[in-house]
């Protein structure tokens, strides 16, 4: 599966003044695969896993000095470590948090060395010792977007098609309402690379709920990696209960009859272990979004819109049946679907978060489901899961926002456009996205280079 985050490491090997990696994101999102495919790219590729490997956790828990490291390592592999030949990839490595300091001393020593380190609980680490300021360089990875969803389907022709179009003319009603169709199997499989495949090889749903259900099961186990004993009760509350909260302001005490010093914790952990995501309250008043938030006020997504239905216990079974009405009946999960593609199509060179706006007037209350940075201007977003075409929380926030130029809407009709909202239809949320960041868009042309492009 070709992937955004390829172009980035790519773009990261070739740097003159490149930094030592951390590739970040959940469990299972594919960091792995991604790097064993960069890796192909070199001369030699070394794989260091520190929670498999005990004989090279030792080294990496004795040495700090990388040139004692490299000849340790080169001893043990019986294969050269040669700075601008070998990719060294240091796999899980939260097991041995001082080798994420180590990483300076690569930098200083080994500066023409392309190293990379990842870990499924590797911010947990981080917080325990830090990242070596100005030394080390991050990239965030996130579950399958939809364009890489219909890349892996083998349709990139699709993604040549809404990357191409022009938002003020009206796609026809048949490929409209495919895409649409294709919008529904991925909002029901998710982004989940392992899922993602099970769908692709044998289009039957039940396989990828099959995957979902693993995977769950595997976030359930890992609490005990990363939380005290007595914590994990609540881990397993927040992560059961948290989500029948989708698309609404999150308060502790719809969780059951604990107390929010108790769950507040637990919260913190799992969003640390990238599982789930605060979409923050914000005025909206200007850059940066973040300086203007309520840390007590947020919505909650899950990090995956597959996974999020299976913890909820939801039947995906009509996304590919009647996905309209699911669009209609489900709006939570089309919201949960648009936060997780901005995500998706962020620079991943920072962790970026999720914002929302909400005035609360008696009598009159108005929310916008996103608002995102676009260059140096603030934009809201208006997620419809139906037809309706009435934008009245958006008219009300640029009423408010004046130098807010116009709103966005993602919504399951055909493209519109007019001076104050841009509307796209939902298998156009990238759309935007790669108008206003020209590396994206590098990105995208790099994953459908040599794939056939067929006219629709």
């Amino acid at each position: 599966m070709k992937r955004i985050i390829d172009y980035f490491l790519l773009e990261w090997k070739d740097r003159q003044r490149r930094k030592p990696l951390l590739l970040r994101g959940a469990r299972q999102v594919g960091k792995t695969y991604s790097v064993r495919k960069l890796g192909q790219s070199f001369s030699s590729f070394i794989e260091i896993n520190l929670e498999l490997n005990s004989a090279v956790r030792i080294i990496m828990e004795r040495e700090i000095d990388p040139v004692i490291i490299i000849r340790q390592l080169s001893e043990y592999f019986q294969e050269d470590i040669i700075p601008g030949k070998t990719l060294l990839f240091i796999d899980e490595i939260q097991v041995v948090p001082q080798a994420i300091l180590a990483l300076r001393y690569f930098y200083e020593k080994y500066p023409d060395l392309h190293v990379i380190a990842a870990g499924s609980l590797l911010d947990f680490a981080i917080e325990q010792v830090g990242i070596p300021v100005g030394r080390v360089s991050s990239l965030y990875m996130y579950p399958m977007s939809f364009v890489e969803f219909l890349l892996a389907d083998s349709n990139p022709d699709w993604i040549k098609l809404i990357l191409e179009k022009d938002s003020t003319d009206l796609l026809s009603k048949p490929l409209h309402d495919k895409l649409l169709q294709i919008v529904g199997e991925y909002i029901a499989i998710g982004g989940m690379p392992e899922a993602v495949g099970e769908w692709i090889k044998n289009k039957n749903s039940r396989m990828s709920k099959i995957v979902h259900s693993d995977l769950i099961d595997a976030y359930q186990q890992d609490f005990g990696k990363y939380a005290k004993k007595y914590m994990i009760k609540y881990l397993n509350i927040i992560f059961s209960k948290a989500m029948n909260q989708l698309g609404g302001k999150f308060m502790y005490s719809k969780v059951g009859e604990y107390k929010k010093r108790e769950l507040e914790p637990a919260l913190d952990l799992v969003e640390t272990a990238g599982l789930f995501h605060k979409i923050l309250k914000s005025s909206g008043q200007g850059i940066p979004l973040g300086a203007q938030v309520r840390p007590d006020d947020f919505k909650l997504i899950f990090f995956d819109v597959g996974l999020s239905q299976a913890l909820l216990g939801l039947d995906i079974t009509n996304w590919f049946i009647d996905n309209f009405k699911c669009f209609i009946n489900r709006g939570e999960i089309v919201e949960a679907f648009v936060g997780q593609e901005i995500l998706a199509y962020s620079d991943p060179i920072a962790k970026s978060k999720l914002f929302y706006w909400r005035r609360d007037v008696r009598g009159s209350s108005s929310e916008v489901d996103y608002l995102i940075q676009l260059g140096n201007k603030v934009l809201p977003i208006e997620v419809k899961s139906g037809k309706s075409k009435w934008a009245k929380s958006l008219k009300i926030f640029l009423e408010l926002h004046k130098e807010s130029p116009y709103g966005m809407r993602f919504y399951a009709e055909n493209y519109n456009k007019n001076e104050q909202i841009h509307s796209y239809p939902l298998y156009a949320v990238i759309k935007p996205f790669v108008d206003a960041f020209p590396e994206l868009k590098k990105a995208l042309e790099f994953l459908i280079r040599d794939r056939k492009i067929k006219n629709l």
